[in-house]
């Protein structure tokens, strides 16, 4: 994962957006990055929950470790494995590249689903200039040394930063290009080769790395939003993702390789940082607006467009060192608990934990402990409604007492809706004060909020 943004300011302080959308009742397979730093379960726990508790049907791990690997065998879930940064200059010659697919893929294709073979992750952001000139001849050697050993269904890529984007002026959409010194004399001959092997452009875009803090609403797909044209397509943009994605395409095809295939490598929303914009919440309504479009709603520029992804990621990783943010990413506990619902466990269970059982996709509703959640004095209209239609589009939380004829309805007013449902989503969620921060719109009070027929 980039641990730096990318050039993007520019492109943020000209557009303002975000966009409300409903969502299906089912989520059909997505991928996720399944990291492993911290006191986790083993690889062999986790191929059985995501095979059997779960819609995820592809993992990216970011080595080629041989307990995962075998662990996968035989469930049909794709496997990305990742070449340590460090082993490009050595893939770099022919016959060290066939002795690291006879040690790393071999052994357990086709057993395991091997889809992609990533070659680093991120190298142009290192800066190492022994790793980005090896960088496309690894790629080379590690596809013919496939090809050699008969293996037709692994092809071989690398992930990039989207600081490979250079923004202009202007900072629309249809004018990304790559950067200067590294479009034509790196990123077209990695596309040449993407294009004769039939292999996919990874990119990470991550709108959580280098958006304005002034605009959180933009990056998350948040409501409410006021849309923006792009200058020379007038196509509008209501969220970053959209506009990084339309860029990237932009470069693509600037160099003349718009026929590519993308597949979104990382991308996700902390669910907790050092700061307000990180919330469950926030990280759920992000990664719900991920999955629709990773299923066909697509960009702009790039319409009905679906893109392979890979959320990060799988688990909050407590062995993680840097800020609050790099220890929360996941979709799951280590005891297979969802950190917040995005529609991926099958049939609203959790995984089976190290006990094997069943569990509620989220702690069961509770209204005890003297802990309530509401709407905070100064939450504007706007964000109390796009309070209301964020819970009520999530499923599990009964919206219709505030509904005409509902418990909740009088006094029919946004501020006591909103606490409503704000608290009972709070109250689903086991009463974490970050369950009830609603972008800094939410409080937690002692008192409680109920008032005659309308319990909270």
């Amino acid at each position: 994962m980039a641990k730096e943004p990318p050039s993007i300011s520019l492109l943020l302080l000209l557009l303002s957006a975000v966009v409300f959308i409903t969502f299906p009742a089912a989520i059909s397979a997505i991928g996720v990055n399944y990291g492993t730093l911290g006191n986790l379960p083993p690889p062999t726990q986790v191929a059985n929950f995501i095979k059997t508790q779960t819609s995820i049907d592809s993992v990216k791990i970011f080595d080629v470790n041989p307990d995962i690997l075998r662990a996968f065998a035989g469930t049909g879930i794709s496997v990305v494995v990742t070449v340590p940064n460090g082993d490009i200059p050595a893939l770099a010659n022919g016959r060290q590249a066939r002795r690291w697919v006879s040690a790393n893929i071999l052994p357990y294709h086709p057993q395991t689903k091997i889809k992609y073979i990533s070659v680093g992750n991120e190298i142009l952001l290192t800066g190492d200039n022994n790793m980005i000139s090896n960088l496309l001849p690894a790629m080379r050697n590690l596809n013919n040394a496939l090809v050699r050993a008969g293996v037709k269904d692994v092809k071989v890529t690398t992930a990039h930063s989207l600081n490979i984007i250079a923004y202009d002026l202007t900072g629309a959409p249809s004018s990304g290009r790559f950067r200067p010194g590294w479009d034509k004399n790196i990123l077209a001959p990695i596309l040449a080769y993407h294009r004769r092997t039939k292999s996919p452009f990874m990119v990470n875009p991550y709108p959580y790395f280098g958006f304005d803090p002034k605009n959180v609403n933009f990056a998350i797909f948040r409501s409410p939003y006021k849309a923006v044209r792009d200058p020379f397509t007038r196509k509008v943009y209501t969220n970053m993702y959209d506009a990084l994605m339309d860029s990237t395409y932009s470069a693509m095809k600037a160099l003349g390789y718009g026929d590519v295939n993308i597949v979104v490598g990382e991308t996700g929303w902390p669910s907790a940082c050092d700061a307000p914009w990180c919330s469950l919440e926030n990280a759920a309504w992000f990664n719900l607006n991920i999955i629709k479009r990773s299923q066909g709603q697509g960009t702009p520029l790039m319409p009905n467009r679906r893109f392979e992804t890979y959320i990060f990621g799988l688990f909050n990783e407590e062995g993680k060192p840097g800020p609050t943010a790099e220890r929360n990413w996941g979709l799951f506990r280590s005891d297979f608990s969802p950190v917040y619902d995005v529609g991926l466990l099958r049939n609203g269970q959790g995984g089976g934990g190290r006990g094997g059982g069943g569990r509620p996709a989220l702690p069961a509703p509770s209204t005890g402990g003297g802990k309530w959640c509401v709407a905070k004095s100064g939450a504007t209209d706007a964000q109390l409604q796009g309070n209301i239609d964020w819970v009520c589009s999530q499923g599990g939380v009964d919206c219709k007492p505030i509904q005409a004829g509902g418990s909740c309805f009088n006094p029919s007013n946004l501020r006591t809706h909103a606490s409503f449902v704000m608290n009972a989503y709070f109250q689903k969620n086991g009463r974490n004060d970050g369950s009830c921060n609603f972008s800094g719109t939410g409080v937690v009070v002692g008192n409680n909020p109920s008032n005659g027929a309308c319990k909270y």
